[in-house]
């Protein structure tokens, strides 16, 4: 399966368990396909930059830099055409439906309201991290 996850999930899968580090897990072993891109990857750089992440990524004895990296490893890149204006309230959240697209994903895993309100997009499934892992069941 061909999956998008947006930032929030992301970090929160390299940082703590759950079931967001399931989906990351489940990219590990080969039994979905994560996909990401230039702008989220950068994106992802930015937010673990973050003051409130400092104590999480020393206490994890990693860097940002790893982070990225490992993430850029584990998810197959892909270069949107263009990104959408769909999303008023967090233009940003237009880079997951961008990079969705690109990748002809079938699910974006998302806890991040704006996106979640979309229920889909283009026929690409807009679930949680716990509706993913159900759905995988």
């Amino acid at each position: 399966m061909k999956v998008v996850a947006d930032t929030n999930t992301v970090i929160s899968g390299l940082l703590w368990r759950g079931k967001p580090r399931e989906i990351l897990e489940l990219a590990h072993t080969g039994k979905i396909t994560l996909y990401t891109s230039p702008d989220l990857l950068a994106e992802l750089a930015d937010v673990l930059e973050r003051d409130k992440f400092t104590a999480r990524l020393k206490a994890a004895q990693t860097t940002t830099r790893e982070l990225v990296l490992g993430f850029g490893e584990l998810a197959t890149l892909v270069h949107p055409a263009l990104t959408p204006r769909v999303i008023k309230d967090d233009p940003d959240d237009d880079m997951v439906l961008a990079c969705s697209i690109a990748a002809n994903a079938e699910v974006i895993v998302s806890g991040d309201s704006h996106i979640k309100s979309l229920k889909s997009y283009q026929g690409i499934s807009i679930l949680t991290a716990s509706e993913l892992l159900e759905k995988l069941k």
